[in-house]
């Protein structure tokens, strides 16, 4: 059955002429690789769609630094004067991962107030889901580009849903902690921040533990869920299923925002993880079940032809129309970038391991379910929420009975091999 929700889709045609250089692993033509898919697809005749209007700088003022803004536009032209000024340069981080680009500003113009249209539209009733492939910068910094990211389109983009909704939401499945986003509002109950990503072996940004829970107002509000190399599309769904209806259970979220890096995908060039394409999209496709108004974002992603195939396939989840869209691709401009298969899904990566085992798993999902316990359940009843709730148990109960087979089959095992001493 088709999904009747109104569908707003942001894209401006310009975004893949911005260029990072040669060597830079972040490549924007990604999105305009995925806005071919969609529209050979024929999926964009079931969107709204729009061209963003450009944010202007007091747009983005809203939240970062005004001189870190200047600086940027004096970048945007051509990056004579901004290279001259090597000091400015280091305190606004423009150097290694975040270059000096000509058109960086503009860039940011485009994909920012793409995010920001989109939020007025849901806070307006004019859309039910909205959706901006080339947002998600998740790592930007008041007054510092971080980690490939100058300006900071969630946190805009949340902080205008907050005008109109008293709690959102923001959920992160990029590989990569969603730190910007967490710092931003570490301190207050209106945004719940929770962010799914590999944690340690001095992974970036190096944030994102268990116990960096929020402070003040906003303390538990923060849910960090630290994951190891590896994870698969049945560990994740283990995890962000019970997490989430329990998120959702208690918080009461009035707007979503979903960041959809693509780097959490199996082959992915800085990823180590090992999520199907169908795998991540689950995680939209369950976030849908609630209801609620949805801003949906890019990311990171650094395989551009499987972060093409990913974003066209959620395209197709959030229109409710997968069942539609063959594996077999379409001719599209292209077409030789998907060699040797031409398919729009991958396969796992065999050979790489998943260091999540179900003990781990079990540990952090009760972890984070233990700290949701502290979330002041939202309006709606007398009932109260003591523990967890529904699927969150479930999975629990689940991982207890799998942890008593492993041990009873361990002990087994262990008397067998005494046997076989006795015999010898």
């Amino acid at each position: 059955m088709e999904n009747k929700r109104k569908v707003s889709y942001y894209y401006d045609s310009d975004v893949g002429d911005y260029y990072y250089g040669m060597s830079h692993p972040m490549k924007p033509h990604r999105v305009r690789m995925a806005h071919d898919l969609i529209v050979r697809y024929g999926l964009y005749k079931q969107l709204q769609v729009y061209k963003p209007l450009h944010a202007t700088l007091d747009d983005m003022a809203a939240f970062h630094h005004r001189d870190y803004l200047e600086y940027l536009t004096v970048a945007d032209r051509g990056g004579d004067r901004a290279t001259a000024n090597a000091s400015l340069k280091a305190k606004f981080n423009l150097k290694g991962d975040c270059p000096v680009f000509e058109g960086v500003f503009r860039y940011c113009q485009s994909y920012v107030g793409a995010s920001l249209g989109g939020a007025v539209q849901l806070n307006h009733g004019q859309a039910d889901t909205v959706i901006n492939w080339a947002g998600g910068l998740h790592h930007a910094k008041t007054n510092q580009a971080a980690g490939f990211c100058y300006v900071n389109d969630i946190v805009l983009a949340i902080l205008e849903l907050l005008k109109y909704h008293k709690r959102v939401l923001y959920i992160d499945i990029d590989i990569h902690h969603g730190d910007g986003v967490e710092e931003a509002f570490f301190d207050t109950d209106r945004v719940l921040t929770v962010s799914f990503h590999k944690y340690g072996d001095d992974f970036f940004p190096g944030t994102g533990g268990p116990e960096e829970v929020g402070v003040d107002t906003g303390k538990y509000y923060a849910v960090n869920v630290p994951l190891d190399d590896g994870m698969d599309d049945a560990s994740f769904a283990f995890l962000f299923e019970p997490i989430m209806e329990e998120v959702v259970a208690r918080y009461r979220p009035e707007a979503i925002v979903l960041q959809s890096g693509a780097d959490s995908l199996t082959g992915d060039r800085l990823g180590r993880f090992n999520l199907t394409i169908k795998g991540h999209a689950a995680c939209h496709k369950f976030m849908m079940k609630f209801g609620l108004p949805m801003l949906v974002v890019g990311g990171g992603g650094y395989k551009i032809k499987n972060v093409a195939r990913c974003w066209a396939y959620e395209t197709a989840v959030l229109l409710g129309v997968e069942a539609s869209v063959p594996d077999d691709l379409p001719p599209n401009e292209y077409y030789e970038y998907f060699k040797p298969d031409y398919k729009l899904h991958l396969t796992p990566d065999a050979t790489l391991k998943n260091r999540n085992d179900q003990g781990s798993l079990a540990r952090v999902l009760r972890t984070v379910l233990d700290n949701l316990r502290h979330i002041r359940p939202a309006p709606a009843g007398p009932e109260q929420l003591p523990g967890p709730a529904g699927a969150a148990q479930q999975q629990l109960e689940k991982a207890a009975e799998a942890g008593r087979r492993r041990a009873e089959g361990d002990a087994r095992a262990s008397d067998q091999a005494d046997g076989m001493d006795v015999d010898r």
